[in-house]
């Protein structure tokens, strides 16, 4: 019985070395706006060559629907910007209170993502639509979640700057060194459960 309660202490703690991690910024910091942001330049010079998967949550006190259009704009320290120009959605109606919505957006492949503004462009009143959070999925980085908790104000790019803060991703050598070492850390640590089990 002590042989297999040691198995499962190790398998566990090897699954638990093997997760990915998801990225969070402090907190405590507040959205802000952002005095310009050159779109035209994003567009120009980002390649379409990375997906995205953005997944936003409208707040339970927002409006119960918003007409309005709302943009997306996201990047790294290094200088990546994705841009959505209109986030929307044939088949819904999307921003409804206390729901999520699913997003692929295309654009350059960016590292850790560090910093998110959201535009709202539309009739709706000074402040409406209120996100609870955005939460972004990479090709090449952990998830990272944008707590916004407030409304976004009209015509007015409003969000998060963590990049200047934000650490320098792992070469891409080191990252796959390392799974590999996660992965042989793992078998030999159940190679020698299952010797001492044996």
């Amino acid at each position: 019985m002590m042989k297999m309660a040691l198995l499962l202490f190790l398998f566990a703690s090897a699954l638990t070395t093997l997760s990915v991690s998801e990225s969070k910024f402090d907190v405590s910091l507040k959205p802000h706006a952002l005095d310009s942001l050159d779109v035209g330049y994003i567009q120009m010079e980002g390649a379409q060559n990375c997906s995205y998967l953005v997944i936003i949550t409208t707040s339970c006190s927002s409006p119960k629907f918003i007409s309005d259009e709302i943009s997306i704009a996201f990047g790294d320290s290094y200088g990546n910007q994705v841009y959505a120009a209109k986030l929307e959605d044939s088949l819904s109606t999307i921003f409804e209170q206390c729901a999520s919505d699913s997003f692929q957006v295309d654009g350059p492949c960016a590292a850790r993502i560090c910093s998110l503004y959201l535009y709202r462009q539309g009739s709706s009143d000074d402040y409406g639509w209120k996100p609870e959070s955005v939460k972004i999925y990479g090709y090449n980085s952990d998830p990272v979640t944008f707590v916004f908790n407030t409304s976004i104000p009209k015509d007015t790019w409003y969000g998060y700057n963590f990049c200047d803060n934000a650490p320098p991703p792992p070469a891409p050598s080191s990252s796959i060194q390392m799974y590999v070492q996660k992965w042989g850390l793992f078998v030999m640590v159940l190679g020698s459960v299952f010797s001492i089990w044996m």
